[in-house]
Formats: structure tokens, sequence, C-alpha cells
């Protein structure tokens, strides 16, 4: 479970930037999440969750943004979205030869609440 691995990450980052900035509290997180990243939501909710219990980032609201997965074909150039990581084209048929998007795993933004 690579979610558990991955919360922890946000949580010192979150916990990092609160510091520095005074923080009394954590109110917000966003992150993305590609489509075929591997990362599964719920899970990383779940597990955020339980890294999170009596901490300032205990109350924080989690937005995820999925970001969909994109693919450029070798043969005819189409841009297409794609559900998973190996998808043939629906204009020709062929492999596409690089994923340009859907892999992200990123923290977008943090509200925090400063003391006063």
């Amino acid at each position: 479970m690579h979610e558990f691995s991955l919360a922890a990450e946000v949580v010192k980052l979150a916990r990092e930037q609160a510091g520095k900035n005074n923080a009394r509290s954590v109110s917000a997180i966003t992150i993305e999440v590609g489509s075929i990243s591997g990362v599964e939501p719920e899970a990383f909710r779940s597990a955020l969750s339980l890294l999170t219990e009596g901490t300032i980032l205990e109350n924080a609201r989690l937005n995820i943004i999925t970001i969909n997965a994109t693919g450029i074909c070798i043969a005819c150039k189409h841009d297409f979205e794609m559900e998973q990581r190996i998808e043939f084209c629906p204009i020709c048929g062929s492999f596409p030869s690089e994923i340009r998007g859907g892999k992200e795993f990123r923290v977008v933004s943090l509200v925090i609440e400063e003391d006063e």
C-alpha cells in the first residue's frame, strides 16, 4: 500500500510548511492524482486520515483532483485520452508513443490558518 507512504510524505510537507508560516492549523490540502498513477484516491484518503489524527492537519479538507491520462499516437500524431497505460489510438489503432499526462501525484496547495 504505497498510498500510506505518499500520505506520510504529504503530512511531512504540510507540517514543514505550516511550521514555516507559524500556522495553528491546516484547513485544506489539494492534491492532483493522475488516473494511471497507480494511486488509489480512497486508499490515500484513508491513510491521510489515519496519519493526521491529533495533529494540526486533523480537520483539513482533502481535495483530490483527478488528471486524465493522455497519449499521442506514434503513427498519426493524434492526442487522445487513455483509460489505462497501454491503449490503442482511437483513430488509427496504433499504440501511443508518449504518455503525456495521467501519471501525476503532487500537492497543489495548502490552506493554513496562521497564529495571531
